[in-house]
């Protein structure tokens, strides 16, 4: 359970027993992101159905999104920002790499985050029933962090080097058990959820490619922008079409 509290520490601004940031130790504690991101998509989904039955959609879907990025302390939106600074700029990849680690926000990093926030916002609007789209979106997404996490590093030595060194193929397929189990539930095994992980899937295949053709690998950064672009597909996906 030590790795579960680091992972939910980790990823998320919910109480939880101090943990240390080992590289070692965050590596195998990745198993257990899944289940804290069903845990995420419980409380929004509780978050929906209470706000939609007293405000409405439009505002339900506001108060998901806001909740969203408090819930994981817009760690994922803050790396979606980055690689929106560093992977869309016309520079060397040295640059970009010092870009992305720029605290200073610039006009690419606003116009992605704002966009990804309205695309998120309206798909939610948009579910003709949030129960499912609301558990798949965050469990699927961290597994894909796994994933990311098996590119070559752009930055030997950073966090994003360090985590995926403990990971193991064992691993992935270990954590790779409870968003399967969800997805053939029965009720959400139907061709819109299947688009949803394959549009999913080819989300973090493209910034995954994108990364190892501007800086040479991934970075922390690249896990955000993984973990909200396959998040946001999802979502479309079971949105209205």
């Amino acid at each position: 359970m030590d790795r579960f509290w680091l992972a939910l520490s980790f990823l998320t601004t919910l109480p939880a027993r101090q943990a240390t940031y080992e590289p070692g130790r965050l590596g195998k504690a990745a198993v257990w992101f899944p289940v804290v991101g069903l845990l995420v998509g419980l409380l929004l989904l509780g978050v929906h159905t209470v706000a939609n039955w007293l405000l409405g959609p439009t505002l339900a879907a506001v108060l998901v999104v806001a909740g969203w990025a408090a819930l994981t302390g817009a760690l994922h939106l803050d790396g979606l920002a980055d690689c929106c600074a560093g992977l869309l700029a016309s520079v060397a990849r040295e640059r970009r790499l010092e870009i992305m680690r720029d605290p200073r926000t610039g006009s690419f990093a606003v116009v992605g985050l704002v966009l990804a926030l309205l695309a998120k916002t309206a798909a939610i609007f948009s579910l003709p029933a949030a129960f499912p789209a609301l558990l798949l979106a965050p469990v699927w997404a961290r597994w894909f962090i796994l994933v990311a996490a098996r590119q070559p590093a752009a930055r030997p030595g950073g966090l994003g080097d360090s985590f995926a060194t403990a990971l193991t193929p064992h691993m992935l397929a270990q954590a790779v058990m409870l968003p399967v189990l969800l997805l053939g539930g029965g009720l959400w095994f139907d061709r819109r959820s299947l688009l949803g992980l394959a549009l999913a899937a080819l989300a973090c295949l493209l910034v995954l490619r994108l990364a190892r053709a501007r800086i040479g690998g991934v970075t922390g950064d690249v896990y955000g922008a993984v973990v909200e672009l396959t998040e946001l597909a999802f979502l479309i996906s079971l949105a209205h079409a």
